[in-house]
């Protein structure tokens, strides 16, 4: 067996045996989408679930295997957000992505939505270049909620990031408890992606929210009543999730028994976690590494951030339960109702509430049932 295996392997086996623990205690207190009482943070700490083994290191980077896809994935994920903003010029954005990829990040994070395309066209211009496009593993995310709708954000999407193959397309923004009804239902959205894969245009796919832990349940839940496994899950991991409607507690055992690579986002919270006064960015990026995630998706605008990311990297160790606890208690106190982790409690973050239209329709057969109202 290769190294690289024994570790990957180690760390699954350990989340796993502490995932089952985990259900059983969630299961004598009522079930695994049951809201607790505040948890203190030993007692928090004890619930999440948490690496044996850092991964592979390989040059500056590590790498953890993504689910049961059989890929191995760098551990920092380059956010495309923050690639497309108006304010990073695109020679910048271009030269970033080149460094990251020259240096061990493979993984590279986007939407169809971010910055009105300019994030997907930016990376497209710099995987089109040099190479690139074959040492990068290219995700992106759709927001249509209908076949049609999803079919040309899809297509839009091959075309902006210059590949003939996406390969992890993420349905986008699950904060709604109607999103797996509509993405699921005849007509909806998943019809289109598993038409893309079997086409070749896609290879895996996943979803993503960041609004409620519970809404996340019911999405594994409707993909298992259609028979459905999903090969990547993306939630907010921060080290203030602990406290509040708490991804790592509720919905990361449910998918490392799953198999279900685990994209950790929101680390900083855009930044607002900082703005709390109580924790550091080495804090915030180790808790998160931490997890039994695949890959910490980061957003990355500049040479400092870029270096930043590598820096925690390679100072990361695993941390024991004594360990988080210490970690997350400081930020017990500003945490837990939310104040800082906007995405979860405000409509700040949710851009599909903004934009309904890229949505798309009610199903024909809703609308047999009842035409939308006027207006």
């Amino acid at each position: 067996m290769e190294r690289r295996e024994f570790i990957s392997g180690a760390t699954a086996a350990a989340a796993l045996m502490q995932s089952k623990r985990l259900q059983a205690e969630q299961s004598a207190q009522g079930g695994s989408s049951q809201i607790n009482p505040a948890l203190n943070s030993n007692q928090s700490a004890a619930r999440i679930p948490r690496v044996s083994t850092p991964g592979t290191m390989k040059g500056e980077m590590l790498y953890r295997e993504l689910g049961a896809t059989g890929e191995h994935v760098s551990l920092i994920g380059l956010g495309g957000s923050h690639l497309g903003k108006p304010k990073v010029e695109e020679d910048e954005a271009i030269r970033l992505i080149h460094e990251g990829l020259d240096r061990g990040i493979n993984f590279l994070d986007n939407s169809w939505d971010y910055n009105e395309g300019r994030s997907e066209e930016r990376v497209g211009k710099a995987l089109s270049q040099g190479g690139y496009r074959q040492k990068a593993f290219v995700m992106t995310k759709l927001d249509g909620r209908t076949k049609e709708v999803a079919t040309n954000q899809i297509n839009d999407s091959l075309r902006r990031l210059k590949v003939d193959h996406i390969d992890l397309l993420q349905h986008h923004e699950v904060i709604r408890f109607d999103d797996p009804d509509r993405i699921f239902a005849e007509g909806g959205a998943m019809e289109a992606v598993v038409e893309a894969k079997q086409a070749g245009k896609v290879r895996f796919i996943g979803f993503t929210g960041h609004k409620d832990p519970r809404i996340h349940l019911y999405m594994l839940e409707v993909a298992q009543k259609h028979g459905f496994h999903f090969d990547t899950v993306q939630m907010p991991v921060n080290i203030m999730d602990a406290h509040f409607r708490s991804f790592s507690q509720m919905v990361m055992p449910e998918a490392v028994a799953q198999k279900i690579g685990v994209l950790g986002m929101k680390s900083f919270g855009d930044g607002i976690i900082l703005k709390s006064g109580a924790v550091q960015p080495m804090d915030c990026l180790h808790y998160s590494l931490n997890l039994p995630i695949s890959v910490l998706i980061t957003g990355i605008d500049s040479k400092m951030l870029l270096d930043q990311a590598f820096a925690a990297v390679k100072s990361f160790k695993p941390m024991d339960e004594a360990g988080v606890a210490s970690l997350i208690g400081k930020t017990e106190q500003v945490a837990m109702n939310g104040k800082y982790e906007l995405f979860k409690t405000t409509s700040h973050f949710d851009t599909t509430a903004r934009h309904p239209d890229w949505l798309g329709s009610n199903t024909p057969a809703v609308q047999k049932l009842e035409p939308e109202l006027p207006g």
